[in-house]
């Protein structure tokens, strides 16, 4: 897969290093085959990031013309309006089905581009009235970490596009590759797009003394077992409302919702480590049916557990390219 990152006079480090770690990890952990990721500015030209270090060797637009995945790590922090060049570059992308991405401020060339028209796009909370009052046709979110369409891809600021960049990653090679890849990096596996941008306190580390915590880990332990708030709320030795209030100020999300999250989690291990009966696995997952797990995959993934098994079945480090999205 061929992806093309942009680059500009006073990008920071980190944005840029962002895509190009995670990306270029795939290729170092030897994960799939055929990666390429390559930078490239408005005219080919060399730059100087924010912290003042000269990049130069930099391909033109045309190394954009032939990506698979079109990355805008961030943007000027004056918000100017793009060149019209830089508009058709990502139009271009989507007229031959490649996949476009604006991380943080990069959202502003993606949606100026007319290419998320009459859909949702995110970008980080800060700026987000200001994308949201140049483009009233475009229902801007100011929460989630990132949005994902199929084929165009926004996400919040900063730290968020880690996830972004994990979450293509594992559209493309599947959960364990993605878990393989945060790992060796150390960052969280998987942290869900509709989770809040920002949240009061950091997410509680298991095994410590914070009740939230220990109620995530004995979630964890128990996936296979019906669990409702109530029995979180027990578990944590506090009352519902209580307990409600502080799990979503340590996780930025509701209890169920973070459970459903973990068992999907987990399904998505399975089916791509195990040749597991699907009903047994909706059993270990905690779903009850059969029936249920489907649905609910389906809702999350827009495709049947048998064909996600189908398409990220283990089978080392040759797998094929496929679409950012598993539709």
């Amino acid at each position: 897969m061929k992806i093309a990152v942009h680059v500009f006079d006073g990008i920071t480090m980190f944005h840029l290093a962002a895509p190009l770690l995670v990306f270029g990890e795939v290729t170092r952990l030897e994960l799939a085959s055929g990666w390429e990721v390559r930078t490239w500015s408005a005219d080919g030209s060399g730059i100087r990031t924010a912290e003042g270090v000269y990049l130069d060797d930099l391909s033109g637009p045309a190394i954009a013309a032939e990506a698979d995945l079109v990355v805008f790590p961030s943007w000027p922090v004056d918000l100017r309006e793009p060149d019209p060049g830089l508009l058709d570059v990502i139009r271009a992308a989507r007229r031959r089905s490649s996949a476009v991405a604006g991380l943080c401020l990069g959202a502003f060339p993606v949606v100026a581009a007319g290419v998320l028209d009459s859909r949702t796009a995110v970008t980080h909370w800060e700026v987000a009235d200001e994308l949201a009052r140049r483009h009233p046709g475009v229902e801007v979110r100011s929460a989630d970490l990132y949005i994902d369409h199929g084929d165009v891809l926004t996400s919040a600021g900063t730290a968020s596009s880690l996830d972004a960049c994990l979450h293509i990653v594992r559209t493309r090679l599947g959960s364990a590759a993605a878990s393989v890849l945060a790992r060796h990096i150390v960052v969280a596996p998987h942290r869900d797009g509709d989770q809040a941008q920002y949240i009061q306190q950091p997410i509680p580390e298991p095994g410590g003394d914070d009740r939230v915590a220990q109620a995530i880990e004995w979630v964890l332990e128990n996936l296979d077992r019906r669990l409702s708030v109530d029995d979180l709320a027990d578990r944590a030795c506090m009352s519902r409302r209580n307990f409600v209030r502080s799990f979503q100020r340590a996780t930025g999300t509701t209890p169920a919702r973070w459970v459903l999250s973990r068992r999907l989690d987990r399904a998505r291990v399975l089916l791509e480590r195990s040749s597991d009966p699907i009903g047994e696995i909706a059993q270990e997952c905690g779903f009850g049916s059969a029936v249920t797990f489907r649905q609910n995959f389906v809702r999350a993934y827009s495709t049947t557990p048998t064909s996600y098994r189908n398409r990220f079945a283990d089978s080392g480090s040759d797998r094929a390219e496929t679409r950012l999205h598993p539709r």
